[in-house]
């Protein structure tokens, strides 16, 4: 996937939902564990040297699984390469835990089976299509199925 440079930058420098200094390690082989400040900002896991204001890399995490490894550790594996880990160290389990499920629910096909669940919900409860009043039909993208029972906890991947 291709991004406009300047664009991503300047995603960076926006408020996050989440930033924290932490231990990273690539997935290439005989990559080390190095300190990075990471930034969650809406789908895109940014990372900096600590003493640096632009970012190094950046992950965006769709098609992508999220584990933890260890009480402290995390990793994230994209399903087209799922050999290849990027690891994450924090200083609690408390703050791992806290990642985890930020960078799950930051992903477009999350909120997209969420919207998709409560739609339904609402459907089956009211009667009636919550978002048909937005000029949105049946025939889009979020279309509401009889059988269709999405659980908003299958967040496992992404």
């Amino acid at each position: 996937m291709r991004f406009n440079e300047k664009e991503l930058v300047s995603l960076s420098r926006q408020p996050s939902e989440r930033a924290a200094e932490m231990g990273m390690k690539g997935p290439k082989k005989g990559d080390v564990v190095k300190k990075r400040l990471v930034k969650l900002v809406v789908n895109f896991l940014f990372y900096f040297r600590t003493d640096e204001e632009e970012p190094i890399g950046a992950l965006l995490l769709e098609q992508c699984r999220v584990e933890r490894e260890s009480s402290h550790v995390f990793s994230i594996a994209f399903l087209d390469e799922a050999e290849k880990r990027y690891i994450f160290e924090c200083d609690t389990e408390d703050q791992c835990g806290q990642w985890i499920d930020s960078i799950i629910k930051a992903s477009y096909e999350f909120m997209r089976k969420n919207l998709i669940f409560y739609r339904t919900e609402i459907h089956r409860l009211t009667g009636k299509d919550p978002l048909e009043q937005y000029g949105i039909s049946d025939e889009t993208r979020f279309q509401v199925s009889s059988g269709l029972q999405l659980m908003p906890k299958d967040t496992s991947s992404m």
